[in-house]
C-alpha cells in the first residue's frame, strides 16, 4: 500500500492560515527572505536630515553605519493525532479536512498569540504608546471610550504614522465596551451584522482573543507566558502594516504509519513562524485601568 502523500496533507494544513479576521494577514510577509529557517537583513542606521534654505556649503557627509541581523524563526510543534484508514481519508477531502482543522487551528492560535504579543509595545515611549483606559468601571476595570481610542490616534499623529493601514485589534471585553456605547449612542461603532467593529478613529479595528498582558503599576508589558498576578491587566494592541512583519517558514509532517499496536496512523506537524515589529515604532497598547 503507498505511503500518505505528504504534500497533499501539508497543502490542506496551510490553506487559508490567514484568515482576513486575522491580524497577522495584514502585517508585511517576509517569508520570501527565509532561508534556511531565518531571515537575513541588515539593521539600517539613523536617517538623513533635511536642510531647509541651507547657506553653509560644502554640505556635512554622514556615513550611514548599518548592521547585520539574522531573525530566526520559532519552531511550533503539534502534538500527534492517530488517523484511522488514513489513505482512504487522502482522497475524501472533507475528511481530511476534519483531521487537519485542529492541527491548524492550534498553529493559528499559538502564532496569533506569539504575534500579538510580539506586536504589543514593552513601555509607554514617544513611539509606541501605552495608553490607559477611562470609561465607566465594571468588574474592578474601567471600561474602554472613543476618547481613549482618539487619544491613541493622537500620539500616532504626534510622530507623523502614516494615516492609512492603521490597525486596533481589540480585546473582546474592550469590543463590547463599544457595542455598549453604540447602543446607547446610536452611532455605527459596530456592525452588529458581522459582530466586528467599523474603521474608528483612522484605525482598522480587528479583534483578537489573547494580547499581551501588562502590570499595571509598571506599564511594563509581561514576557510571554508569564506567571500572573494581581497587578495583571489585560490590553487591546494597535499597530502600522508598514511597521510589523510576519515570516513562515518550513512546515513538516511527520507519520507513523500503520502502527500494529495502535492499528492506524500516526500524524503530527511542525511549523516555522515568526512575528516582530520591524523598527519598534508605531506600535502601541490601551491598557484597562483597575480599579
Amino acid at each position: 500500500m503507498a505511503g500518505l502523500k505528504k504534500e497533499v496533507w501539508v497543502n490542506q494544513l496551510t490553506k487559508n492560515f490567514y484568515p482576513d479576521s486575522s491580524f497577522l494577514k495584514y502585517a508585511k510577509d517576509f517569508s520570501s527572505l527565509v532561508e534556511n529557517d531565518a531571515i537575513n537583513m541588515t539593521d539600517v542606521g539613523v536617517d538623513p536630515d533635511v536642510l531647509i534654505n541651507n547657506t553653509t556649503y560644502p554640505i556635512i557627509i554622514k556615513e550611514r553605519e548599518d548592521s547585520p541581523l539574522r531573525i530566526e524563526l520559532k519552531l511550533f510543534e503539534t502534538e500527534n493525532t492517530i488517523v484511522r484508514d488514513p489513505e482512504a481519508i487522502e482522497y475524501a477531502y472533507n475528511k481530511l479536512e476534519n483531521v487537519i482543522m485542529g492541527h491548524r487551528n492550534i498553529l493559528r492560535s499559538k502564532t496569533a498569540e506569539i504575534g500579538a504579543h510580539a506586536y504589543a509595545p514593552t513601555s509607554d515611549t514617544l513611539f509606541t504608546p501605552v495608553i490607559t483606559t477611562s470609561g465607566d468601571s465594571i468588574n474592578g476595570r474601567k471600561r474602554i471610550t472613543i476618547e481613549d481610542i482618539l487619544y491613541l490616534k493622537e500620539r500616532y499623529d504626534a510622530v507623523d504614522i502614516a494615516l492609512e493601514d492603521r490597525y486596533l485589534v481589540l480585546h473582546p471585553s474592550h469590543l463590547s465596551d463599544l457595542i455598549l456605547l453604540d447602543v446607547k449612542a446610536f452611532k455605527d461603532i459596530a456592525d452588529f451584522k458581522n459582530g466586528l467593529p467599523n474603521r474608528l478613529a483612522g484605525f482598522n479595528m480587528l479583534q483578537f482573543s489573547k494580547p499581551a498582558t501588562y502590570d499595571f503599576t509598571t506599564k511594563i508589558k509581561k514576557s510571554f507566558a508569564a506567571v500572573a498576578t494581581e497587578n495583571d491587566v489585560f490590553s487591546s494592541f494597535s499597530f502600522h502594516a508598514e511597521e510589523v512583519m510576519k515570516a513562515d517558514g518550513t512546515v513538516s509532517m511527520y507519520k507513523r504509519e500503520h502502527d500494529p499496536e495502535l492499528r492506524g496512523t500516526i500524524v503530527g506537524f511542525d511549523k516555522r513562524f515568526i512575528a516582530v515589529p520591524i523598527r519598534n515604532k508605531a506600535i502601541g497598547a490601551i491598557l484597562s485601568t483597575k480599579v
